[in-house]
């Protein structure tokens, strides 16, 4: 099965791991990714540019001046794939890989007839390995309980950056412009919800708990970005109720 898998890419050049890129590309020909330099200040793009020279039939880069935020970069990596015509399933990952290519394509075997929506869980468990700060964790735990009370779904993760999802949803997860540069996945389930109703939408998705997730330096999300993400689940509940 082809897969396309989108990658935003802001200031990533000293956490781009380039070398996994480069050793899952060679064993997986039917795989393209897009990388989204969204208006980098370093050197990404030109790290991207080197990957695309040595897989031109598989890399695909668009590129921006300004920074748009994470989630209307995602937005634009699935539009440019459905314009293109590329065939198979769509997903996106954190360009840190956090969680791996391998995992993600994985996980994407597992969209069929059925299922239409699948995203990666950090559950821990005993036969798995997530590797997450304390302090992250807490914030994390914390901001998807509030996460489950406004969209109505106890799901354990909804923020985790791996999730794939057949063409026919794009253009009704996608279509419109994200509220918030960090949380546009809360706004994808609620879209999808809202369209198919909660039942449906529990028949056509999973959530599935990862086999490894490793915290990476660098994350773009501050202690400072707090009241943001407040302010932006409070506009993203009242937009979408």
């Amino acid at each position: 099965m082809s897969l396309n898998i989108i990658i935003p890419c802001y200031n990533e050049s000293r956490r781009l791991p380039v070398n996994k890129y480069l050793d899952f590309l060679k064993l997986n020909k039917k795989v393209k990714i897009i990388f989204v330099n969204d208006g980098s200040t370093d050197k990404t793009k030109n790290l991207v540019n080197k990957l695309s020279r040595k897989f031109p039939k598989q890399i695909k880069i668009l590129s921006y001046e300004k920074n748009k935020g994470k989630g209307n970069a995602v937005r634009d990596g699935f539009l440019y794939a459905v314009r293109q015509n590329m065939n198979g399933n769509l997903a996106y990952l954190d360009a840190d890989l956090s969680t791996s290519l391998e995992e993600c394509k994985l996980l994407s075997k597992k969209i069929n007839d059925k299922i239409k929506f699948v995203f990666g869980s950090r559950i821990p468990k005993s036969n798995n390995v997530i590797k997450r700060k304390f302090h992250r964790f807490i914030i994390g735990r914390s901001i998807a309980t509030i996460i489950s009370l406004i969209i109505g779904v106890p799901f354990y993760d909804t923020q985790c950056g791996c999730k794939i999802i057949d063409q026919k949803l794009v253009k009704l997860s996608f279509g419109k412009p994200f509220l918030s540069r960090w949380l546009f996945d809360v706004e994808i389930f609620l879209r999808l919800i809202n369209f198919f109703g909660k039942d449906m939408f529990l028949e056509i998705s999973r959530e599935v708990p990862l086999k490894s997730w490793i915290d990476t330096e660098g994350s773009k999300v501050k202690f400072i970005h707090a009241p943001r993400i407040i302010l932006d689940l409070l506009i993203i509940k009242k937009r979408y109720k």
